[in-house]
């Protein structure tokens, strides 16, 4: 996405950054700059210089620590910024990987390219050149680099999805596992209190069984005496007393 060169401008004016080199991050010297060595990071310049790479385009900001014009001495990115800041320039691409970036810029009065590499809000590399089709190869070159840089970084953006993904259902399972053991324990509970109903309704109908035994044999005996007493009634003999 490109933004006008009015809004790089706003933006060069709101603030001032550091100039960053990754570290362990070789580039070849190119229109005769000497390339940092790997760990190392470039010392700032009289003008600090920031972009901010994020999906929707990029923010430059710097300021200028005094009055003077930028010196030529203090190399591409200040010259890149102080263009940026006088609105001279059209931004041809931007091209993003995570949070690294790269930006062709050209210069129509004096037919001139700027190619420049980016991360996390700060320029760290500009190519300045005059011929288009190797303007194009540069930035070709830096929009690999941003992919190859990236690569880390969105592995590790993906890993900490799923770290949290895994934690979401592990939290949910925990939370499933609570509500069967409350399940579980309401259960045991219930077959507990049903356990102890079932021996006293055992032993209730054992008592009951006893009783009734008793009393069927109270009733045999009972209707014995009835049949014994209807049969001396029947034979017309005397009662006994």
């Amino acid at each position: 996405m490109k933004y006008p060169l009015t809004v790089w401008r706003a933006m060069l004016l709101a603030t001032s950054c550091v100039l960053l080199q990754p570290s362990g991050f070789v580039l070849a010297a190119q229109d005769g700059e000497a390339a940092p060595l790997a760990g190392t990071r470039p010392a700032m310049n009289a003008l600090t210089a920031q972009s901010v790479g994020n999906a929707q385009g990029i923010a430059a900001s710097s300021t200028l620590t005094t009055a003077t014009p930028v010196a030529e001495s203090q190399g591409n990115v200040a010259e890149l910024m102080q263009m940026i800041r006088d609105t001279k320039l059209n931004e041809l691409r931007t091209t993003y990987n995570g949070s690294y970036g790269a930006s062709l810029f050209f210069y129509p009065q004096e037919m001139t390219y700027y190619v420049a590499l980016f991360q996390d809000k700060h320029f760290w590399r500009v190519i300045k050149s005059e011929d288009a089709a190797r303007a194009e190869l540069i930035y070709a070159d830096f929009v690999q680099q941003t992919a190859q840089l990236a690569d880390v970084e969105i592995r590790r953006t993906q890993l900490l999805a799923q770290k949290a993904y895994i934690e979401d259902i592990i939290a949910l399972s925990e939370d499933r596992a609570k509500r069967l053991q409350a399940d579980l324990d309401v259960a045991r509970a219930q077959q507990a209190k049903v356990n102890d109903y079932q021996r006293q309704t055992q032993t209730e109908a054992a008592a009951l069984h006893l009783e009734k035994e008793k009393a069927q044999a109270q009733l045999r005996q009972v209707q014995g005496e009835v049949l014994q007493l209807q049969r001396q009634t029947e034979s017309g003999l005397p009662l006994q007393k």
